[in-house]
């Protein structure tokens, strides 16, 4: 049995887009990133969340992120052989996205914005494929392109962003129908344009496999 030194955090994911090489692990001690926020605003103190980047196979650990007060990271994403990670510094007010090198196993800022850009963190991520910065709120069914873009839209309702591919926005919609005996759910996936307009539905779900191939599950 190999054993993995992640300084008490105690679960690993796949980062995204990764091809099986690299996984992370996140501390909870403060929620995601939208509850930090909600600490930040009621004034009291932002602690760093840790962030451990494992490599496979050897099992290597990096911490890429330096602890600092009132700084906080979401989930990291892979593309093009490093990885980006979403920090907010709420005592800077900026919004960071941090270039992980997979090579060098430096870390260095990508891209830097105002933290007043965005309304709120709420569902606040980075994604992929270009590199993007999305928001999305549910209470008004509206979906934000942050960063390269500027985009707003409106979505239908029981949409989810999943992913983008290029041009193309793919977003996960559910559906109930009927009660008791007569109940059925169902999932479909929405391909939208960059202006928000609807090309194609298919019915069932979409996955991002290990290559970055699209898998269309009906």
């Amino acid at each position: 049995m190999k054993e993995i030194k992640t300084d008490g955090i105690t679960y690993l994911r796949e980062v995204n887009g990764a091809t099986n090489r690299w996984y992370y692990g996140l501390d909870q001690s403060q929620g995601d990133l939208c509850e930090a926020e909600e600490i930040f605003k009621a004034g009291k103190p932002v602690k760093t969340r840790k962030l451990c980047l494992v490599h496979y196979p050897e099992g290597t650990v990096y911490f890429p992120i330096p602890e600092k007060e009132g700084q906080y990271c979401e989930e990291p994403v892979f593309f093009k052989d490093s990885i980006y990670i979403l920090n907010v510094d709420f005592y800077a007010g900026k919004i960071q996205i941090l270039k992980f090198d997979c090579t060098s196993y430096k870390t260095d800022i990508y891209k830097e914005l105002s933290l007043s850009c965005v309304k709120d963190c709420y569902n606040l991520k980075l994604n992929i494929s270009p590199l993007t910065l999305t928001r999305q709120c549910v209470l008004n069914n509206e979906f934000e392109i942050i960063w390269p873009e500027r985009i707003s839209f409106k979505m239908d309702d029981h949409d989810s962003f999943f992913l983008r591919d290029a041009d193309r926005l793919i977003f996960n919609r559910w559906h109930e129908e009927g009660e008791g005996d007569d109940y059925i759910y169902f999932e479909e996936t929405v391909i939208r344009d960059l202006s928000g307009n609807v090309i194609e539905t298919y019915k069932g779900d979409m996955m991002l496999m290990p290559n970055g191939e699209i898998w269309h599950i009906s």
